[in-house]
């Protein structure tokens, strides 16, 4: 899986497959490259990734440039650090909680974080987090609103915010609610508890683990075989899954109108009539 044409580095330029041009920033915290239908956003704020007002707009900007590229299947989300995202910035912290206005500053950055992660979990595209090192807190927040997680057995993941007398605020109590059940969810997020990747995998919080030196061509092989699928297919997948966690929908219905809508691509009727024939065969 190669990632050739980059477009954080220097300037986003424009593309055939219709991304935006929009000034960029060599020292960026995320880079992005897209290639074959696969976007890989990296993580590259040293040390650890740490979130701040800088970094939540560079992933919406990613975000605005991977939705505007309709050959893009997949987002895969990785680290070129050791931590994949330990969580708010430090600094940040202490600049504001001290205060009644820098709390206030505080909870709107949280819901800016809460809008950007929905815009992960909402969009079209299937997104990949390939966690090779701790993600924590935020971090951890941000691969719960991933569709799929690959993690390394090294690795820790966790929502402790607990231990600081807080809450994972950024949809972690939402999601690892959904994604795990209730039951788990109170476990880990009231006891503040940190996993390793198997145990992960094992409570449903990641799809796949690995060794950390077999990571990224486990997670490579996963976004390969994704991005081998047809764009509308997963599109309407993922609004069908979507459908059965949405009360006010009827997922029933959802799954006629996606079908419908398949049935009438070109692209569907040609791989049918493909598999057809060489059944009859």
């Amino acid at each position: 899986m190669t990632n050739d044409r980059p477009i954080a580095q220097g300037s986003m330029t424009g593309s055939p497959g219709g991304v935006p041009e929009a000034a960029g920033d060599p020292a960026a915290p995320i880079s992005l490259s897209i290639d074959a239908g696969v976007a890989v956003a990296t993580l590259c704020r040293p040390p650890v990734n740490a979130i701040d007002d800088a970094w939540v707009e560079r992933l919406n900007r990613v975000l605005d440039a991977v939705e505007a590229d309709e050959q893009v299947r997949v987002l895969w989300i990785r680290s070129e650090q050791r931590v994949f995202c330990a969580g708010a910035d430090l600094a940040f912290m202490r600049q504001r909680f001290a205060t009644a206005e820098g709390r206030c500053a505080m909870i709107d950055f949280t819901r800016r974080l809460q809008q950007v992660y929905a815009r992960i979990e909402r969009s079209p595209r299937v997104s990949v987090a390939e966690i090779g090192g701790p993600a924590l807190g935020g971090g951890f927040e941000l691969a719960l609103a991933c569709d799929l997680r690959v993690v390394a057995d090294e690795a820790r993941l966790g929502l402790p915010e607990a231990r600081l007398g807080l809450l994972p605020a950024a949809g972690g109590t939402q999601r690892m609610t959904r994604i795990c059940g209730e039951s788990t969810a109170r476990r880990l997020i009231l006891g503040a508890e940190v996993l390793q990747g198997a145990e992960a995998v094992g409570l449903g919080l990641a799809q796949w683990h690995a060794p950390a030196a077999q990571l990224r061509a486990v997670a490579g092989g996963v976004v390969e075989r994704i991005a081998a699928l047809p764009v509308a297919a997963l599109r309407e997948s993922k609004r069908c899954i979507g459908a059965a966690l949405d009360a006010r929908l009827d997922g029933y219905e959802v799954e006629l109108e996606g079908s419908g809508a398949l049935l009438a691509l070109q692209e569907t009727q040609d791989r049918v009539r493909r598999f057809l024939e060489r059944d009859a065969s």
